[in-house]
């Protein structure tokens, strides 16, 4: 009887994107569900980095069955501490009173405008951050710093204004709440003296350090910022919208189309491929959330509610049999994602 082939290594980069990180649960739920990859390093940013540290001390822990629970609780620990199930789930309520139906009312907009008028040092003296509580509850920090796992971690160094990335060793709940810190909610995280924000500002997430670390040729990116819009927006709120797309996306783009030019390069036979100097070819996938998020307002991000957090895992679910079923066996082999035709 012949032997099971092991699953084919990849490097994973989970973009951030508030809520929607859900999305991607679901997509990686599914993915340990076929326990056709093996996962030999993750680079991400903001919530990417909450699922990477999840999963990580999830394998460590269980395996990919580990890693499934690890995620699960994860995001029920976000959402109990997100306050709006205290008395179950609410969401017949939270539909009835969306703020769709009164944001474009005079009072709405007046607190809007008061509210970006104040600074969370203001409105947030004590510095309180749920997000500590999930994270203690969730993370063995020990196992991911032992991880063979590698992970990079990206945070935006204020003062400098230059991306800082925390490796396996330097992992702490401290680099997680500053890479997922939005300045005009939280104070910045200080973490040996120097202010981080949201490492998304920056990168989103960092793909060079898969470059350059000796980490698998094939990487799967799991965006959860849209790429493309099919129409003009015209309203405010939308405008806004659209506009927080392309500026988180921003470092992604530029970094994938410096990645498509050097693999042009390469098979055009102009660059050694060495791989001592982190030019080799690399397979790029990706499970895009374009078709999946797109009808999502920039609020959201911010939505913890159960119902809707279980709505994104199964649309990243169902992403993820998609890919699974045209892309899973370029692994290993192709890319399954042109990016000289998307990015150049």
């Amino acid at each position: 009887m012949a032997r099971k082939a092991p699953p084919p290594p990849v490097c994973l980069a989970l973009q951030g994107g508030g809520s929607h990180g859900a999305f991607q649960w679901g997509v990686l739920d599914r993915l340990l569900e076929t326990e056709a990859l093996d996962y030999r390093a993750v680079t991400c940013a903001s919530a990417g980095a909450m699922n990477a540290a999840a999963l990580i001390s999830g394998l460590e822990a269980g395996g990919f069955d580990g890693a499934r629970k690890a995620l699960d609780k994860l995001w029920r620990e976000i959402n109990l501490s997100g306050g709006r199930n205290v008395f179950g789930d609410s969401s017949i309520w939270s539909a009835t009173f969306s703020p769709a139906w009164m944001k474009d009312t005079p009072l709405w907009r007046s607190a809007e405008s008061l509210a970006m008028t104040m600074s969370p040092y203001q409105f947030n003296p004590f510095n309180l951050n749920p997000l500590r509580r999930v994270l203690g509850a969730v993370v063995d920090f020990e196992a991911v710093r032992g991880s063979d796992i590698q992970l990079f971690v990206a945070t935006t160094a204020v003062k400098q204004g230059r991306v800082r990335l925390f490796d396996n060793a330097e992992l702490t709940a401290d680099v997680l709440l500053a890479s997922a810190c939005l300045p005009h909610l939280f104070q910045a995280v200080e973490i040996e003296g120097e202010p981080y924000w949201d490492g998304g500002y920056l990168a989103n997430p960092p793909l060079w350090p898969l470059f350059y670390a000796s980490t698998p040729d094939d990487i799967l990116l799991l965006p959860l910022n849209p790429f493309q819009r099919d129409e003009t927006p015209r309203d405010a709120d939308v405008i806004m919208d659209r506009l927080n797309e392309i500026v988180f996306n921003a470092p992604l783009v530029a970094e994938l189309r410096a990645v498509a030019f050097v693999q042009d390069l390469i098979e055009a036979g102009r660059l050694n491929q060495t791989g001592d100097d982190g030019y080799r070819k690399l397979r790029m996938h990706a499970i895009e959330a374009d078709t999946h998020l797109s009808d999502l307002p920039l609020r959201s991000k911010f939505d913890t509610e159960w119902t809707f957090l279980n709505r994104l895992k199964d649309k990243g679910r169902a992403a993820a049999d998609v890919w699974i079923s045209d892309c899973l066996a370029h692994v290993g082999r192709t890319p399954s994602v042109d990016l000289k035709a998307r990015f150049l």
